[in-house]
Parts: C-alpha cells; sequence; structure tokens
C-alpha cells in the first residue's frame, strides 16, 4: 500500500477537489498520510491568485521533495496553468497535472513511469466542465459542492480566468445526485461553491447572449436552489460569493421562499468607489451594489451581508479611499474581507501607475478592518435576547471552558456549555444570552 500526503492551498473550490482526489485515492487503496510526515506521493493543490501564492506553491513542492527525494511530487492547481514553463523546469516536481485533469489524477499517477511528465489542458480553448463527485469530507455538518468552474470577467488585478478557463457550469442532475448522497450520510448543510457561481447556466444553449456586462440570468441557479430545497435532510444552503447584480427582485423573493436558504450573503464589492471600480474592471456601480443589498434586506430579516474590499488599488487617491470608507460605514455589512492590492505579474493591474506602497495599503487596511470588527460585533449583538437557530459542529474552548460551537443561519458564531443530550450535527434554537471573545453568541437552549 502506497503512502500519499496531500496539501492544499487557495480556495473552497480547490479544498472541495481535493476532498474528491483524497476520497478517490482511499477508494484504490492508498493511505492517506499527514503532509509533513514521509509519503511515497506528495500532491500540491497549488493557488496562484497573488505572487505571494506562487511562491507558497513552490515552497510547498520544494518540501516535498526534500522530505523524501525518491518520492513523487504532483503539482495540480491554478499555479500548473499559469506556471507550466517554471514547473517543467523545476526539478523537485515529478508530475504537473492541470485542473482539468484532476479528476483522471489518481489514473495519471498510476500509469506515472518516472519520467517527468504534464497533463495540463490550454484553458483559453473551450473545454466541458471535468464531472467530479464529492461522498463525505473532513467536516460532518455541512460540505460545499462545487458547481461551476471558470470565469469571463477579467478584472484588471485578477489572473484566475486564465487558471480556471472559460465559465463551465456542472449539470443541475449531478449536483442533485452529489447533494442527495451527502444528505444521507447526515450532512445538514451545502454551500455552493465556484469560481464565478453567479454565471452558473450561462454557457448553456440558448444562453450565451444572456450576460450583457451588467445583468446575469438568475433563472439557473435559483432553479437549482429550488431542487436542493426539496431534498429530505438538507436543512440549509448558502452560497459563495455572488455578484451584486444578480440580486433582483425576482432572483431575492424565489430565494426567500425557500425554507433552507440561509439569509447569509456575499456580496463582492471590491471598492466602495467607482472610479476605482472602473480600474478594475468590475462592470458594475456602488449603487448597484447598494441596490442588492437592499432588496436583500427588504426581502429577508436581518440578513447577514458579507463582502470583500482591496485597499490600495493602483492609483486609489486619498479622496477615492476616503469614499470607499464613507460608502461602506453608511452600508454597514455583517463582516468585510479587507485586502491590501497584491500586484499579481500576468495582470493589466500589474502594469498600472500609481502603484502604492506597502505601508500606504497597510494604513488603509488598519482603518476598515477596525469598522468591520465595530460593525461585525455590532450585528452579533442584535441578537442577544432573541432565539437563534444554530448548527451544532465542534467543541471549542472559549474564555477557558469548554463550548458546544456551530454558527447560526446568519453564520454567526454561537456556543452552549457542553450537555450530554447534544451531539454535533443537531440543530437547535436557543436564545441569545451575552457574546464571549471573538463575538461568539453563548445560547441559552430552548
Amino acid at each position: 500500500m502506497k503512502s500519499v500526503a496531500l496539501h492544499n492551498l487557495g480556495c473552497k473550490v480547490n479544498s472541495y477537489e481535493l476532498d474528491v482526489i483524497s476520497q478517490k485515492l482511499q477508494e484504490k487503496g492508498y493511505d492517506i498520510v499527514p503532509f509533513d510526515a514521509k509519503a511515497d506521493i506528495y500532491i500540491i493543490n497549488t493557488c496562484t491568485v497573488t505572487n505571494i501564492a506562487d511562491r507558497k506553491s513552490r515552497q510547498m513542492l520544494h518540501q516535498a521533495k526534500k522530505r523524501n527525494p525518491e518520492a513523487v511530487v504532483v503539482a495540480t492547481g491554478c499555479y500548473t496553468q499559469t506556471g507550466t514553463t517554471n514547473l517543467e523546469d523545476d526539478e523537485y516536481v515529478d508530475l504537473i497535472v492541470g485542473n482539468q485533469e484532476k479528476k483522471d489524477i489518481v489514473e495519471i499517477i498510476e500509469k506515472y513511469t518516472g519520467d517527468k511528465e504534464s497533463f495540463v489542458t490550454d484553458l483559453n480553448k473551450p473545454c466541458e466542465y471535468a464531472e467530479m463527485t464529492l461522498e463525505h469530507t473532513a467536516e460532518h455538518t455541512r460540505a460545499y459542492i462545487k458547481i461551476q468552474d471558470g470565469c469571463d470577467q477579467y478584472c484588471s488585478y485578477c489572473i484566475i480566468p486564465f487558471a480556471r478557463g472559460h465559465i463551465r457550469s456542472r449539470k443541475e442532475e449531478d449536483i442533485v445526485k452529489e447533494v442527495e448522497g451527502l444528505a444521507k450520510r447526515g450532512y445538514r448543510e451545502i454551500i455552493l461553491t465556484g469560481i464565478h457561481i453567479s454565471s452558473y447556466g450561462l454557457d448553456w444553449e440558448g444562453k450565451h447572449n444572456v450576460q450583457d456586462g451588467q445583468h446575469f440570468d438568475s433563472a439557473a441557479l435559483l432553479s437549482l436552489a429550488q431542487k436542493l430545497d426539496a431534498i429530505p435532510g438538507v436543512d440549509r444552503i448558502r452560497f459563495g460569493s455572488l455578484e451584486p447584480r444578480i440580486v433582483t427582485e425576482e432572483f431575492a423573493t424565489g430565494l426567500q421562499k425557500l425554507p433552507s436558504i440561509c439569509p447569509h450573503f456575499h456580496l463582492s464589492l471590491q471598492s466602495g468607489c467607482d472610479a476605482t471600480l472602473k480600474r478594475m474592471n468590475r462592470h458594475y456601480t456602488t449603487a448597484e451594489f447598494k441596490e442588492g443589498v437592499d432588496i436583500l434586506r427588504r426581502t429577508f430579516e436581518k440578513p447577514a451581508i458579507t463582502t470583500d474590499v482591496i485597499t490600495g488599488f493602483p492609483g486609489e487617491t486619498e479622496e477615492e479611499f476616503a469614499e470607499t470608507t464613507k460608502f461602506l460605514e453608511d452600508i454597514n455589512l455583517y463582516e468585510m474581507h479587507v485586502f491590501p492590492y497584491s500586484k499579481r505579474q500576468g495582470t493589466v493591474a500589474e502594469k498600472m501607475p500609481g502603484q502604492l506602497t506597502q505601508k500606504e495599503k497597510k494604513q488603509r487596511s488598519d482603518v476598515l478592518l477596525e469598522m468591520t470588527a465595530r460593525q461585525n460585533q455590532a450585528f452579533a449583538e442584535y441578537f442577544v435576547g432573541k432565539d437563534v437557530e444554530v448548527l451544532f459542529e465542534e467543541t471549542k474552548e472559549i474564555e477557558g471552558k469548554t463550548y458546544l460551537v456551530g454558527h447560526s443561519r446568519e453564520y454567526v458564531p454561537c456556543c452552549v456549555e457542553i450537555q450530554e443530550h447534544i451531539q454535533t450535527g443537531e440543530i437547535r434554537t436557543g436564545k441569545g444570552l451575552r457574546l464571549l471573545e471573538g463575538n461568539v453568541l453563548c445560547l441559552a437552549l430552548s
């Protein structure tokens, strides 16, 4: 029995794909061992979203070969699509497997003869969705489900469309079948993820001209949500990152009618200044983003709305950052994921004038991090004294005591003191008592 060590870098899509790879390896009889152990085979699922991610990918590949010089080191993931030339010259790497070939990675490894080989599809050319099916994950209560691959947005700072290719949507019936299997195994919550899930279905026949640069057709995504909502055992459904342009009255109202849909939505913003958004090639305005937020707040009771923001984008003036700050103060979201702009080789933004210093970018990030800490706490405090439904996921020590912890439908972290009659995977309702460290809502169960 050969041993295999796996390591993941990057997003939830990468994580999903590596979970499927691990599952296939175990089915074939391979022994999965920790990455810091000596293994016969190392698989590193790389990321390329920033230059730093590229460097981390190379570091992990080199660590693997140093750990066991006789091992077969396999590079897969997004870095293989953009850094192929470097990898082909890298003496630490034996096999290079592109994103489209991940579904066949076990067979590729078994056919490996000892000579360096590369299996990378040119994703600039049209190709079909590469089907992978997950049966279990390391988590036992919730599962990420990949429904789509690729992106055609070409934001000026982003390399991912070149690493993942054009949009490719997974067949609805395959997703339903996968979720049915997971629900039977006790998974209570499903999170729909992809590279750009707002494009789901746009590549299907008759849909090619639906995307007009300003709006998306949400019919396919809504239809999928409706079918998943009907599956017995699926108590909660969440979405990964959504375009603000996909949030219409019809889409929000359709979702609100589904009992399993959680009032928790991540709408990607990146900047609260229209001039900056234009340089980013984001295709929408702050007014359109606000309209999406307003629709969700009218449709759902106290929805949790989160976002991403990049600070210090090339050319961002003090006045532009002030616009972003005011916009984010006014719109008052549940949480912001704040990132200082990171130059990515091969993107349009890399060569833009007005590159800011690391110090300037960090100073601006610190302003927004302080803001989101305040807004996050205020949102969680709203639920003190109110009934809250929580899916328990694990035990955790908080302020020196051990609690059973999980998340509310709004994704507020919640906890109760350990009780013998409560198990992970259960959904219970309790009243919010107070906030503990980390804005964790302590509950008294009903």
